[in-house]
């Protein structure tokens, strides 16, 4: 608890982050980060849309005292397509999300894992998100990831890294291996 102390009160947190791009790597790093932080003593909420099984990175990050939540409908969202068990579920995370936006100080940091796929398929409205991320609680560190951030969340955040695919072996026929993918 004291080491949370000293990194809260040294004004370290409330930046804005997002992990974009068509590579691998954004969900990966968003979890590096929540187990560092969890292991210095700080808060962490790992919000997750648009994958509704649990995963064992999950599994992982619970073990080390991250709250983390999912809200995914099964199979892909499809942009133009029939969305709407994803945007009640993008709804639903969207509204716990919120809580600790809004000053809920029971964490430090707040992951949004895959709203930017969200947000690019419209199952929330970017204005409003970025309002609120905007206006979010003072201190509370955000991490947004997904393919195809949009702008508006580009330019307002601190620190922008876009995963790129130099070369990936599933170009070569490998398929996702339990325990490297997932």
């Amino acid at each position: 608890m004291q080491e949370r102390d000293q990194i809260k009160s040294g004004g370290a947190l409330g930046l804005l982050q997002v992990y974009t791009g068509p590579g691998k790597g954004k969900t990966t790093a968003a979890v590096g980060l929540a187990a560092r932080a969890a292991a210095h003593g700080l808060k962490v909420t790992f919000i997750q849309f648009a994958k509704p099984d649990s995963s064992a990175e999950f599994d992982s990050l619970k073990k080390l005292g991250v709250y983390c939540m999912q809200f995914g409908a099964q199979g892909w969202i499809k942009k133009g397509g029939d969305n709407t068990e994803h945007a009640v579920e993008a709804q639903k995370g969207w509204r716990l999300a919120l809580t600790y936006l809004k000053g809920d100080e029971t964490t430090d940091i707040l992951i949004l894992d895959e709203i930017n796929v969200i947000l690019s398929a419209g199952l929330l409205k970017t204005a409003g998100v970025m309002e609120v991320l905007l206006n979010r609680f003072h201190g509370l560190e955000v991490v947004c990831t997904g393919r195809e951030a949009p702008p508006e969340l580009v330019m307002a955040a601190d620190l922008v890294t876009e995963m790129l695919d130099i070369k990936h072996y599933f170009q070569q026929g490998v398929e996702a291996r339990l325990g490297i993918e997932y």
